[in-house]
């Protein structure tokens, strides 16, 4: 009997989809584990093999869990909102939900092809108007909700109101914009409601202000700082500028601190709590107010090193500060200008990353120093951020690299405020030890007792006080696209109002095209239905927009962190049970969070720190009873592709169509060196001349790699031209193309290969480098890719992709089937295991189970190796033996394990047998396979019990034949025995 993997995984995924193999219990009697996949995204090119590494992971645990006795939570879904779908739709008209819906389904193929243990009942999709109604409801209770700084949590914004009425807003302690006037209980009660609206608007945890955001006009919408590379939008390549505009915000800097702490207690990598503690970034120090000259207006500064105040020797600001339009004299004005022009085309992430850099413009103002009273310039440059602290810094050359840095550029004097420092190699002094000179009340103290001082001091003349900040701003919360979940906003007068959760969801309208409109307006400004009737409680035609009882609608949606800040909340509660809330009680108790959570590491400082936000509002305010979301986290590296490289010749910039068969050799000669354009010219001088090229101009060819599909390319690197050609799409650039071979002639039959470079990196559709899994589970299985993909390597690692591994891991299979099944079908017996047969078991059982705990999933696969090589030596046939082993095998192999296990004769799946037990006395030795030696010669082994004596050793040795064919009649003259290692017969 053969083994047809095909006919085995076709049958086996029919069998679990079937019977819900793997359909989870709320409120078993066993334990709960809950494991979980970061949300995918649908696209429409589908999974390539580096895609199933971490769902592999995921699923050989979420199977050991399940042997273990645990009632495994392990759903499904899909994070279906986004600009990929939004973009097609543009280029095509077709609606996104009809692509989103095309590649879910793609998506959801694949994935069943390689046997997942999903429960498919909970799957969640974003973009479900059932799913994202409780999105809908959560950016309600956010916008209800405001942050008391006394009880350190989020409380309902009735409660803000009824302190307001009793007390006005002196005495209240809360997270809120910087902007708030205080305010009487008589004033607040004599407020109109717009008034009062609108200073609510600046305590809420979600809320409309006037921010510095990443805008991208190409695609009409603004970008997460994670959405843009090298300054340029990702999906795209389109240039991205800074640009103020009025947006929904989320004031996730109230939970900065609890951020911070609750790293404390999760199971995430340390280099994973440092990007967060790194992102949220806390400082303690000093805010400090300087005056303006001239002008009534002042500057806030926030610094870590308050005692070098009097080291202060100019100010900048960032480009996009409120303030530079006001004090900028007319002077300064253009070249100002013409700065934060430039800027507005960087984003932050670019500023903060260039350190080299050094650029500004002076406005032409001047601050006051707050003790000196001496006159400090105004500069402005884009190392400083508006977004961060106060978007100004005193800037203090003689105590910080950059400042120093800019000082020097500009010619900026540098006072020496610190003893013994040689500012002019910017050498700075040691915190602890610093002298601070040129002030009567800071002279002569070290680094903590001078920044208290200080502190004290501008507490006193009312110019500064001691703060902490947060490098974490708030998360901006619009976007101008169509494809997202609508606001549940309406506007009444300019002022935002919620829709009543009872009404939800507030569902897409239909649009003629997805672009924003011709006035800028966002997508859904092309809706013709797209207002609210506060009567009838439904969305109707604009046209009867009246400002009384039909009010417009709010135009941008939410961004894609939205959905996926809460769905595995969503997967907790069974499908029956949630059209009433987002998760009921009962669920939302017996799950807790995850606990274990499997994703990369590029969310480390959007996803995963905007699901522990909101994880902790909704705790906060009593919707769920845990503050993290996740309790282990891992992250897989990544599976690398092997790109193949043609190499163009190029002239001038552009590809001249030929191309070389390796980029720095062709046969013999090393076209880096000098002699290249004569190779060149000599052999292929007709060529070049058609191409409009003379002697002299060949000397300026050079070369561009370009990848090339690995379709068409052999195991041995060898270029299938032909194929390359006929590609209807691919081929268009290479139909006419000249390749030279590796004999230095230009390929025009069979006689020459052309041999493709090859380079390891990032597998993506756009370096053609893809290996599709369907591929490989149609020609060595599903079970053989997982197994594979385990066997690469360490799961935190990256590792390069070789389809000609595969094999090994395949033949494995084989030889695993071969175990249980000869040509004339089953061979397992009821016969008692021998001492090596339960040796090899229990010693795979062990490694097995620490290589799963450990996350050490490469290491098993050798262990099932080594196992099935012994057994098949000892020719065990024990089904005593065998059918363990199949457990054990279950997690990784699961539908060859589950057909053996039915041809036992098991009724249930195997994912419902207990895992083997380990017993430690089958790894116990009991007797020594000794090696005999004559004169320090080994000349046989021989067993013995390892409870011998000596005299019973040396009885039982010598008495052995073979010891007496040695001897040959002879008399030893010794007998050396070490129990337990050896014996030697000397003589």
């Amino acid at each position: 009997m053969q083994y047809d993997f095909k006919k085995i995984e076709k049958h086996w995924q029919q069998y679990w989809a079937k019977n819900e193999t793997f359909k989870a219990e709320n409120n078993s009697e066993k334990p709960k584990y809950y494991v979980l996949d970061m949300f995918p995204y649908p696209s429409g090119a589908g999974l390539h093999v580096g895609h199933p590494l971490g769902y592999i992971a995921s699923d050989i645990y979420a199977r050991y869990k399940r042997h273990k006795g645990f009632n495994v939570l392990h759903p499904q879904g899909y994070d279906s909102f986004g600009l990929p779908a939004e973009q097609y739709a543009i280029q095509t008209g077709q609606h996104p939900a009809i692509t989103t819906k095309t590649n879910i389904a793609t998506y959801r193929k694949q994935l069943d092809k390689i046997g997942f243990s999903f429960d498919w009942s909970r799957e969640v999709r974003t973009s479900n108007p059932e799913y994202y109604k409780w999105t809908q409801w959560i950016f309600i209770q956010l916008f209800n909700s405001w942050y008391n700084v006394e009880s350190d949590q989020a409380e309902d914004i009735s409660t803000l109101e009824a302190r307001f009425s009793s007390e006005g807003n002196a005495t209240v302690n809360a997270v809120c914009d910087e902007t708030v006037e205080t305010f009487s209980a008589e004033e607040w009660q004599a407020f109109s409601s717009e008034k009062q609206q609108d200073i609510l608007l600046k305590y809420r945890l979600t809320y409309l202000a006037e921010t510095e955001v990443n805008w991208c006009p190409a695609l009409g919408t603004v970008l997460a700082n994670d959405e843009i590379v090298n300054g340029v939008s990702e999906r795209g390549g389109h240039p991205v500028v800074r640009k103020k505009m009025t947006q929904w915000s989320m004031r996730i800097s109230a939970y900065a601190e609890r951020l911070l702490q609750g790293l404390d207690g999760i199971d995430w990598t340390d280099a994973l709590k440092e990007s967060q503690r790194n992102w949220i970034g806390k400082s303690v120090g000093a805010s400090v107010t300087f005056n303006v000259k001239d002008h009534n207006e002042t500057i806030e500064v926030f610094t870590t090193r308050p005692d070098t105040i009097f080291g202060v020797s100019f100010m900048t600001l960032a480009p996009e500060h409120d303030l530079v339009s006001k004090i900028t004299t007319p002077e300064q004005k253009d070249e100002v200008n013409a700065y934060i022009e430039a800027t507005a085309k960087r984003s932050e992430r670019d500023r903060m990353a260039d350190v080299k850099t050094i650029s500004g413009a002076f406005t032409g103002a001047y601050a006051e120093h707050p003790f000196t009273k001496e006159p400090i310039p105004i500069w402005i440059g884009d190392y400083v951020l508006a977004s961060y602290g106060t978007g100004a810094v005193m800037a203090v050359p003689c105590g910080d690299q950059r400042d120093y840095d800019f000082a020097k550029h500009f010619n900026i004097e540098i006072p020496n405020i610190f003893e013994g420092v040689d500012i002019s190699e910017a050498a700075f002094a040691d915190k602890e030890k610093t002298v601070i000179a040129n002030s009567d009340f800071l002279n002569g103290m070290n680094y903590k007792k001078a920044t208290k001082r200080a502190i004290f001091e501008l507490e006193q003349i009312g110019q500064g006080q001691g703060k902490t900040n947060y490098r974490l701003r708030d998360a901006v919360f619009s976007r101008q696209r169509y494809w997202g979940e609508p606001f549940p906003v309406y506007y009444v007068n300019g002022m935002p109002q919620m829709i009543d959760q009872k009404h939800l969801p507030i569902t897409l309208p239909e649009v003629e095209k997805y672009l924003p409109t011709e006035t800028g307006e966002p997508p859904l400004g092309r809706a013709d239905v797209w207002a609210w009737d506060t009567q009838l409680n439904q969305v109707v035609s604009n046209d009867k927009i009246d400002d009384k009882t039909v009010f417009p609608l709010e135009l941008n949606t939410m961004p894609g962190w939205a959905g996926s800040s809460w769905y595995f909340f969503r997967y907790m509660e069974e499908q029956a049970n949630r059209g009433n809330a987002f998760a009921t009680e009962d669920a939302l108790n017996y799950w807790e969070n995850v606990d274990l959570y499997i994703g990369g590491s590029e969310h480390a400082t959007g996803h995963l720190l905007y699901a522990r936000f909101w994880t902790k509002f909704l705790k906060d305010r009593g919707f769920v009873n845990v503050d993290e979301p996740f309790k282990k986290l891992i992250n897989q590296g990544m599976i690398l592709g092997t790109s193949a490289f043609v190499y163009e010749a190029i002239y001038d910039g552009k590809g001249l169509g030929v191309y070389l068969s390796n980029k720095n050799f062709i046969g013999d000669v090393d076209l880096s060196e000098e002699k290249k354009e004569n190779f060149l010219w000599d052999n292929f001088k007709e060529l070049f001349q058609s191409k409009g090229l003379d002697e002299c101009s060949v000397e300026y060819i050079s070369f561009r790699g370009l990848n090339i599909k690995i379709d068409y390319v052999s195991s041995n690197d060898i270029l299938d031209i032909d194929g390359i050609k006929a590609d209807k799409e691919f081929g268009k650039e290479y139909r006419e193309a000249i390749f030279i071979g590796e004999n230095d002639k230009i390929i025009e039959g069979d006689n020459d290969v052309y041999k493709v470079g090859r380079e390891v990196e990032k597998m993506s559709k756009s370096k053609y480098n893809v290996v599709n899994p369907d591929q490989i589970c149609e020609d060595y299985g599903a079970d053989s890719l997982r197994l594979y993909e385990m066997f690469l390597g360490p799961l935190e690692q990256a590792k390069p992709w070789n389809t000609a591994g595969i094999t090994g891991v395949h033949g494995f299979l084989k030889k695993l089937w071969k175990l249980y099944v000869d040509d004339n079908g089953l061979k397992i017996t009821d016969a008692e295991p021998t001492k090596d047969n339960l040796k090899t078991l229990h010693k795979t059982i062990k490694k097995v189970e620490e290589d799963i705990e450990n996350f050490s999933f490469n290491t098993s696969v050798s262990t099932f190796m080594i196992a099935v090589n012994e057994l098949t030596a000892q020719k065990c046939t024990s089904r005593d033996i065998l059918q363990p082993l199949l457990i054990l095998v279950s997690p990784y192999a699961p539908h060859i394990a589950e057909e053996l296990w039915h041809q036992l004769g098991n009724d249930m799946s195997i994912s419902t047998a207990p895992f083997p037990v380990f017993e430690e006395k089958h790894l116990v030795e009991s007797s020594k396979n000794y090696p005999i030696s004559f004169n320090g010669k080994m000349r046989f082994t021989l067993e013995l019990p390892l409870d011998m004596s000596k005299d019973e050793i040396e009885k039982t040795v010598m008495a052995h034949e073979k010891t007496q064919e040695q001897l040959q009649g002879r008399t030893p003259k010794k007998v050396i025995i070490v129990p337990g290692k050896i014996v030697n017969i000397v003589g």
